[in-house]
């Protein structure tokens, strides 16, 4: 296996992703209600751009992904839980494993996995009070 070289590699590695997260049971609901069939392509070229510019230090990605995934748990009415991003991670390194290995693939993971943890902890400190006392 090779390692992630470039813009095409990160496309094949997130096209196979998100292919798998759309047929997951836990997290395919909470994508495929948020984002239509016709509106895929698209997400998945933004995606790509994000993890050139994360990958690559090649500032291509314009966006909030912060801001996206508060909305996202504000429409779900605050119940992305740290599952949600555990099932994540697990979908992304194994579609990594499938196709690459080397230093920008374990970047790829440790990346994800730095992510993973900020988005989480972005959504639990936007949440309103009574949410987060609820659920301790």
């Amino acid at each position: 296996m090779k390692d992630i070289h470039e813009r095409e590699d990160v496309f094949v590695l997130v096209s196979g992703f998100y292919k798998k997260i759309r047929q997951d049971e836990v997290l395919g609901p909470i994508f495929n209600n948020h984002i239509t069939p016709k509106q895929w392509p698209v997400h998945i070229e933004k995606l790509t751009d994000f993890w050139v510019t994360a990958l690559f230090g090649k500032a291509c990605f314009k966006g909030n992904p912060a801001q996206v995934h508060k909305k996202v748990d504000q429409n779900l009415n605050h119940s992305i839980s740290q599952i949600h991003f555990g099932k994540w991670l697990e979908l992304w390194f194994e579609t990594i494993d499938k196709l690459y290995e080397g230093d920008i693939a374990q970047r790829a993971k440790d990346a994800a996995r730095k992510m993973a943890t900020s988005q989480y902890i972005s959504i639990w400190k936007n949440r309103p009070t009574d949410q987060i006392e609820n659920n301790n």
